[in-house]
Formats: C-alpha cells, sequence, structure tokens
C-alpha cells in the first residue's frame, strides 16, 4: 500500500531525465538552427540557456512559483489554526516543519513546491481557509504534505520552469526563422530543414504540455491516498474536495505553468467551451474520481 515515502527515488529520477532530455533537446535544436543560419554563436546561446536553465529551475523554482501566485509568508500568531495543521501533520510524517505561506485571493485551493523537504513551501488561499473546517484543513494539508514526502513536487516544480522555457525557446526559434538571415544555400535540403524547424517550433509547446501532464495526474492519487493514510481519516480530504470543487470561481492569478501545484484546478468551472479546454489540457484528475478512490467505491 502506498505510504507518505512512496516513490521517492522514483520521482528524483523524473526530474533528472526530465532535465537531462530538456538540455539535450534545446542544444539538438540550437545545432540545427545554428547550421541552417550558418551562425555557431546560436548553438552557444542554446547550450548557455538550456544548462542555465536546469540550474536556475533546480535551485530557483520554489521562489518563483511563490513570486508568480503571489503567496505571502506567515507566522504562528498571524495564522495559528493554519500554521499549528501544518506542524503537527510534519511532526506526523516525519518531515521537517516547511515555510507556510497564504495566498489572498477567495478562489479555495493549496499547494506545496521546494526542491526538497528542506527547502519546502506549502500555502493555502484564503478563500481555502475561510470554507474548511479543521478535519478537513488536516485533509488538504496531509495531501500536499505527501507531495513533500513522495518528492514529486521537485519534478513538478522544475517543469514548471521547463515547460515555460520551451514556449518561449519555440517562440524565439519560429520568429528566426521567419525573420533570421544568412541562411544557408536554397537547396532541397536548406528547404526541409525549414520544414521541419517549423514543425519543431510548433510543436515543443504541445509536447512539453504532455509531459506536463504525464508527470501531474498520477501522483495527485498517490498524494490523495498518502494524505488520508497520514490523517488517518479520509472522509476529511473527500470533503475538503467536495466543498473546493463547488466553487466556481477561478483564482485571480491563473497560470498553466504552474496549475498541478495546486490541488484543484486553478481555472475554476467557466463557460462550456472552458471546462472542454481546461478538462482536455487539466493537470487534475476528476474530482469523482478521486472522491471514489478516498471513499472506497468502485
Amino acid at each position: 500500500m502506498a505510504t507518505i515515502y512512496t516513490h521517492q527515488d522514483r520521482n528524483i529520477r523524473k526530474t533528472w531525465l526530465l532535465m537531462f532530455f530538456f538540455l539535450v533537446a534545446v542544444i539538438a535544436i540550437g545545432w540545427g538552427f545554428s547550421w541552417y543560419f550558418n551562425n555557431p554563436f546560436i548553438l552557444y546561446i542554446a547550450t548557455f540557456f538550456a544548462i542555465a536553465t536546469n540550474i536556475y529551475s533546480y535551485w530557483n523554482s520554489d521562489k518563483l512559483v511563490v513570486r508568480m501566485t503571489g503567496a505571502k509568508p506567515i507566522t504562528r500568531e498571524s495564522h495559528p489554526d493554519l500554521w499549528n495543521t501544518v506542524e503537527n501533520l510534519s511532526i506526523t510524517a516525519g518531515l521537517p516543519m516547511p515555510k507556510v505561506h497564504v495566498v489572498d485571493d477567495p478562489a479555495p485551493n493549496a499547494f506545496a513546491t521546494g526542491r526538497d523537504p528542506e527547502h519546502a513551501v506549502v500555502a493555502a488561499t484564503t478563500g481555502l481557509l475561510s470554507i474548511l473546517d479543521k478535519t478537513e484543513l488536516e485533509g488538504v494539508i496531509a495531501h500536499e504534505l505527501a507531495h513533500v514526502g513522495n518528492r514529486d513536487m521537485l519534478v513538478s516544480t522544475v517543469a514548471v520552469v521547463l515547460v515555460g522555457f520551451i514556449a518561449i525557446l519555440a517562440d524565439f526559434f519560429l520568429r528566426m526563422t521567419f525573420w533570421g538571415g544568412g541562411r544557408r544555400g536554397n537547396n532541397g535540403g536548406g528547404a526541409l530543414f525549414l520544414i521541419v524547424g517549423i514543425i519543431a517550433a510548433i510543436l515543443l509547446p504541445i509536447a512539453a504540455r504532455l509531459i506536463h501532464l504525464a508527470v501531474s495526474r498520477k501522483r495527485e492519487f498517490l498524494a490523495d491516498a498518502s494524505g488520508a493514510l497520514l490523517t488517518r481519516y479520509p472522509e476529511g480530504l473527500a470533503s475538503a474536495l467536495e466543498k473546493i470543487s463547488q466553487h466556481s470561481r477561478p483564482m485571480q492569478r491563473q497560470s498553466h505553468a504552474t496549475a498541478h501545484l495546486f490541488i484543484a484546478n486553478p481555472f475554476g468551472k467557466g463557460g462550456e467551451a472552458r471546462k472542454f479546454m481546461n478538462k482536455l489540457f487539466s493537470s487534475h484528475p476528476p474530482v469523482e474520481e478521486r472522491l471514489k478512490a478516498l471513499r472506497g467505491h468502485s
């Protein structure tokens, strides 16, 4: 049965593989464009940014996530219920006490980020704190601490930076393809490379998004199960998920780069067209499936 430490090593390996393949892909694409434009400087730039982005994403992605979400640190005196809940569950789980933040937002939600348990951040919105009772709040915090214990927040947090950089890279290559100079001769090979380059630049963000989804949905079920084991009361988290899902209001700061970090979809329900798109690209499994898993229904 899953525990709060399940799949730690596997998630750490996923992070290093994600960073390695990102590095190789960016360098390969940079080499291709440097050949096509007959400009080796492009390869140097691609290599530098690939290495720099990997380093930055590992060491500073948690700080970036905190800034992107507008989360602010709290103290025991300012938010005693949230602070004590995080502290008590951290002790129960055998984890270091993470930094505790609050996002001033009426939409109920929560997230965890950081590269390891010693540098973890757990955050909740003001909307979440206003609607949950004690056992429900414990269920949500246990879910977030399960992400910390399972170390899957590392791969998810790193993905925030790498996916965002891939989108920037794709736009950069597209602009170079259409407006750059110094191309090689107008031979068949050059024309073929031009077509391949355009297709690759268009498909890169889609591929990045698919990777994003692959590392997100399964971890939510695992965190639900691990969190329920931590509190010994699955109904607390189930009830919290029901309350959260009933709120259609989206968060004030929305980003597909950070959406997978939250316990629930930060984009809300919206209209039918928006619901379809968010479901198609959602990093979260349907709430109904999570409730069935928590309550043991078939």
